[in-house]
């Protein structure tokens, strides 16, 4: 029931956040005087729709009213924009008059200026920056839940609520024992390195085995200072606790905007740096699959597996992020909401054909060419490079079954 319920309220926020993005278009196009045929929750088949209707409300001069649009109408053109909602609540859309950028008419999206289609194409991107602001602010005035190391907050606005990683048992014998460790004790510290997850402290356990390693931890009202000198690479452990984690929030007020915006930006760094690592790990990895030396090739297969491993597409989303947020409390769930939103911002940026910030490049180069786009030449580049990310979200679709599973 838990992962059904995750499941939904992951297609709701992905829809709303789709729907967010494709508002920004429709803000932008009405502001620079773009007509807009259509703007749909969901996508077709059509459930229900209005039309603007151009006569005045009964009674009050300069209202403009909306009207049901009948069935019997759907399928001919109107005068005025159609709202409609529709059967898959799989995103939104945003249909506008003259799409391609070799359409002339007045009111087109191909008649507008250069500078008014990037207002326009990157509308999308700013609403999707813009709903990861509010949500994070809203975070920072109600408690903001720490996943980033070293995450943005001002520390003379800040309450530290929770968190921590505490030892829940200490082995017989084990270098952790010797060094004083008890059960209760709180780590803070590596080596002068914070801790933030039970993994920060295991990892750095073994990359330094056998070494002499200093643990800050807090007993009670005391902090105090422990040295563990940890087995050798290849023991059953190398300190010898287990730990539980208590999830950190932080809390401000008055800089709860800051906090806000500054999280959006880090949020957005991470993002570009966990594609940069993506592409990196699968074009060096496929690279190396070419070499003679098995060892360059298996590492070649570990970078491309941790660059499968990195991605997840919409069944991994919905299918179990979601549900593993969402009975995580609703912080977390509004956190990865933020989170998303500003993946989707970062993904439309990036300069593929069939995304924004490639629509926009396409435009951009041939009028540095003071060559006409043709509409042929513009679907034929977009819809290419639109098969291509079905099959890309495909395979990776297919990887999250597997992971499922």
């Amino acid at each position: 029931m838990n992962i059904l319920l995750g499941i939904i309220i992951g297609l709701v926020i992905l829809m709303l956040l789709v729907v967010a993005h494709e508002f920004g278009h429709f803000i932008m196009a009405r502001r620079n005087g773009v007509r807009v045929l259509e703007f749909g929750i969901g996508f077709p088949p059509r459930a229900i729709a209005w039309v603007r209707n151009p006569s005045w409300q009964k009674g009050k001069k300069g209202v403009k009213k909306w009207i049901r649009l009948p069935k019997s109408e759907w399928e001919k053109p109107q005068k005025h924009m159609i709202f409609s909602i529709n059967w898959l609540p799989i995103g939104g859309f945003c249909s506008m008059d003259g799409e391609s950028d070799s359409d002339t008419r007045k009111g087109t999206f191909g008649a507008a200026s250069f500078w008014q289609k990037t207002k326009i194409l990157f509308g999308g991107v700013l609403m999707n920056w813009l709903v990861a602001f509010v949500v994070l602010t809203i975070l920072a005035f109600t408690g903001m839940p720490q996943f980033i190391e070293h995450q943005f907050y001002l520390g003379n606005d800040a309450e530290i609520i929770g968190g921590g990683v505490s030892v829940i048992d200490v082995i017989e014998g084990s270098p952790a024992e010797k060094a004083g460790f008890n059960n209760g004790d709180q780590i803070i510290q590596v080596d002068d390195q914070n801790v933030m997850y039970p993994t920060n402290v295991t990892t750095y356990g073994q990359e330094h085995a056998g070494e002499s390693v200093k643990y800050t931890v807090r007993s009670g009202d005391e902090e105090k200072e422990l040295t563990a000198k940890l087995n050798p690479e290849g023991s059953e452990y190398s300190l010898g606790i287990s730990m539980s984690y208590g999830q950190t929030f932080i809390r401000s007020s008055w800089s709860a905007p800051i906090v806000g915006l500054g999280t959006t930006i880090q949020l957005t760094g991470e993002t570009f740096r966990g594609l940069g690592d993506m592409i990196w790990d699968l074009v060096s990895g496929a690279v190396r699959q070419f070499s003679s030396d098995s060892v360059v090739r298996e590492a070649g297969q570990n970078a491309i597996s941790a660059a499968g491993d990195a991605v997840s597409g919409p069944i991994g989303i919905i299918g179990i992020i979601f549900p593993a947020f969402a009975s995580s409390g609703a912080s977390n769930l509004a956190f990865l909401a933020a989170l998303i939103s500003v993946s989707l911002a970062c993904m439309n940026v990036l300069p593929i054909p069939a995304l924004d910030g490639g629509r926009w490049l396409l435009i951009a180069i041939y009028k540095l060419r003071k060559k006409p786009l043709t509409k042929e030449t513009e679907e034929k580049i977009v819809s290419r490079a639109f098969m291509i990310l079905i099959m890309l979200i495909i395979l990776i679709s297919i990887l999250d079954i597997t992971r499922f599973f």
